[in-house]
């Protein structure tokens, strides 16, 4: 019998995106690190703050797995031939 808690919250579905957002964005700064989603990051990363860019909100760094880290820049990296690979979950 599996219970879920609020700790460990597994997603209840997926879609994928269809236009860009402020929020796709974030996703395909996370996803491109190997997380699902900034949940996933701070369960493993055992509550992490997550360095963000103060005008634009989107994601500045990130540590990988592996223990390297992956920075972003202030400007959007998610082109639009990528945005079909973002997946959104829902909680």
């Amino acid at each position: 019998m599996s219970c879920t808690t609020d700790k460990n919250p597994k997603p209840k579905s997926m879609s994928r995106a269809r236009e860009w957002t402020a929020e796709v964005e974030n996703l395909f700064r996370f996803q491109q690190a190997g997380y699902r989603d900034e949940l996933e990051y701070i369960q493993v990363k055992q509550g992490a703050l997550i360095d963000k860019w103060p005008d634009t909100g989107y994601v500045k760094k990130l540590q990988r797995r592996d223990n390297t880290f992956y920075y972003y820049s202030k400007r959007r990296e998610c082109q639009e031939c990528d945005i079909h690979k973002v997946k959104v979950y829902a909680y």
